[in-house]
């Protein structure tokens, strides 16, 4: 259409080669492919040369429309390409949304073209590949000796590591105490989390290597739900240590263990050539260092 444009222009095959930089021969053979995709005739001889039939004519009189329309499509598409715009969809385990969306929406209010669309989902570490179909970034825990998600099909970014402490309840005999060693725990009833989950695989992973098996009693997802329990003498509880409300429970680190989960950002490969999921890790990288450091 470019073509039979710049031939009203300029009348003849071989300005419009020299104009484009194209041989009279490749010009021919392009108004020929667009002529039999017309169905119709868009030009006849005319002498040695050749102009406009009047359906060449119409054809050019609308390709102005569509040339210009697509030079605004090539514009916005390279506004995509610079700059944070558009949707993306983020979803993170409910207490890391708890810990860190507030603050990320706050950074992000300064990009008006770009829209966060959040959910909070109770992942398991082998939830997360499925779940990368419906989501752009994915906020997922997994702990400190749980396999790291497959980076063959996937792009990691480490966000911080969260030490898993001991909850306890006000006046409890090991409130005292600056690390507590889990056998001290073996008779104490446990709030743990489902099957499957980190602060669960922490739990029996450090079961396994003291020998000791914790009396899990109550299993609840929500931390806040827990920290309600163990406060109220119910229990002790692994909790991570970032998001604990409650300022009454009574915290104490593992003695000779090392208990955490690694909370990381993953996305799927090539995503974060897209300038507004390179926006999103960026403040949710910044966000995360604030609140842990």
């Amino acid at each position: 259409m470019r073509l039979l444009r710049e031939l009203a222009d300029r009348g003849t095959v071989t300005a419009v080669a020299k104009a484009l930089d194209y041989t009279p021969s490749a010009v021919s053979q392009q108004l020929k492919a667009l002529q039999s995709e017309a169905g119709v005739p868009l030009t006849e001889p005319a002498g040695r040369s050749l102009r406009l039939t009047d359906a060449g004519w119409a054809l050019v009189a609308r390709s102005d429309e569509v040339l210009a329309a697509l030079e605004r499509m090539d514009a916005e598409l390279n506004s995509f390409r610079s700059a944070p715009r558009g949707t993306v969809r983020l979803a993170a385990f409910p207490s890391g949304a708890l810990l860190v969306l507030p603050g990320l929406l706050s950074r992000l209010a300064e990009q008006p073209q770009l829209r966060v669309e959040l959910r909070d989902v109770d992942m398991q570490p082998s939830e997360v590949p499925a779940l990368l179909a419906d989501f752009d970034v994915l906020v997922a825990h997994r702990d400190d000796h749980a396999p790291p998600f497959d980076a063959a099909r996937a792009e990691i970014t480490p966000l911080y590591r969260e030490p898993l402490d001991v909850a306890l309840p006000p006046g409890h005999r090991l409130a005292r105490k600056d690390r507590v060693e889990l056998t001290e725990l073996a008779a104490e009833p446990w709030i743990g989390v489902d099957v499957g989950f980190p602060v669960d695989d922490v739990l029996r992973s450090l079961a396994v290597r003291t020998g000791t098996r914790p009396r899990v009693v109550q299993r609840i997802n929500d931390f806040r739900i827990t920290e309600a329990l163990v406060a109220a003498g119910h229990g002790v509880a692994l909790l991570p240590r970032f998001v604990v409300d409650d300022p009454g429970l009574v915290l104490r680190p593992l003695a000779g263990v090392r208990a955490g989960r690694n909370v990381e950002a993953v996305t799927r490969r090539g995503a974060t050539d897209r300038p507004a999921i390179r926006a999103v890790l960026e403040a949710l990288r910044a966000e995360c260092h604030e609140r842990t450091t």
